[in-house]
């Protein structure tokens, strides 16, 4: 039985429901010969109760990363995470995320990385369902021509309620009391949580090294009642869409409210979930939906990317 160490950044829910599932799947790990040793999770606060196995070392000094075969980061944000995990790049051992804003803002010091197939971050679009797995491998013989999405789930939870009758900051007050956005909620429904996951998309299909700033943005901010009813009435709904297309031989990416129909695959299989609607040349049509956010959910894609990683297979490569 050989033993991998693994370290943790963050341990909020995503990083608690990654520990608990890693136990969980004890027996998967057993049948690879494969026992897994979680040497330390970094958090700010080692006192704070947390619902993750007996015994997981909690600290606060990030030395442990100089002795795990692994990183999983789950801590979030762009330039803490960053720094910790900067010199253990430099080492080339394996890193595994679910941070996008990570991803789509600091590719310059990622893709070597990601191009020696040592980043593994199937968990940072669409959290458990699979699209950047297939989109960095089957897909790659299609010749990709559009995908639209819908990749945020607080947008989607308050564009519903106002389906349901309810104003812009009547929706929004409820989804902040749910836990679904944040305070102040600029990243969810400004529309660049979205744009994030857009730029991590559009390297495995259009340009390896898509800039984050090339995607234009627009958030649901100034949607109204009024807006929505009046789809409604065109038998519509809006939707806060991400698109991906060539237009006059250059790639597009947007992000902003869309009037689709009522029969539109980001409104009939997305209905309350995240979808992808995928268009190859070769392939055709593909649709994906499924949960897109959630600790466990998320924790699926990421201990999955684990044992990709103890198989064998490597990590997830954009376009070269």
């Amino acid at each position: 039985m050989r033993t991998v160490t693994v370290g943790m950044l963050g341990c909020g829910t995503v990083g608690q429901d990654v520990l608990n599932l890693i136990e969980r799947r004890a027996a998967i790990f057993a049948d690879l010969g494969v026992r897994i040793e979680v040497v330390g999770v970094l958090v700010r606060d080692t006192a704070r109760e947390r619902r993750i196995p007996a015994g997981t070392p909690l600290t606060t000094d990030p030395a442990f990363l100089q002795e795990c075969e692994v990183v999983i980061e789950a801590m979030g944000g762009v330039q803490l995470p960053m720094t910790m995990l900067r010199p253990y790049l430099r080492s080339g051992r394996p890193v595994i995320t679910a941070n996008k804003a990570l991803l789509a803002e600091c590719w310059d010091e990622l893709r070597d990385h990601a191009l020696n197939g040592k980043l593994y971050y199937e968990a940072s679009v669409m959290a458990g369902t699979p699209v950047i797995g297939p989109m960095s491998t089957v897909l790659r013989a299609s010749t990709f021509r559009r995908l639209q999405a819908v990749l945020n789930g607080t947008c989607l939870y308050i564009l519903t309620q106002m389906e349901g009758g309810k104003d812009y900051a009547q929706a929004l007050a409820e989804a902040q009391a749910l836990g679904y956005a944040e305070d102040p909620p600029t990243l969810d429904v400004g529309g660049f949580d979205t744009a994030h996951k857009l730029t991590v998309l559009a390297r495995f299909c259009a340009d390896g090294n898509f800039r984050y700033d090339r995607v234009q943005v627009q958030g649901i901010e100034h949607v109204t009642q009024a807006d929505i009813q009046a789809a409604r009435e065109r038998g519509e709904r809006i939707k806060l869409v991400a698109e991906l297309e060539s237009v006059g031989g250059e790639w597009q990416a947007r992000v902003a409210p869309q009037s689709l129909p009522e029969t539109h695959p980001l409104c009939t299989a997305g209905a309350s979930r995240n979808a992808m609607v995928y268009e190859g040349e070769e392939c055709g049509t593909l649709i994906f939906a499924g949960g897109g956010a959630g600790g466990m959910v998320t924790a699926s894609a990421m201990v999955g990317d684990l044992l990709d990683l103890l198989i064998g297979f490597p990590g997830h490569v954009p376009l070269h």
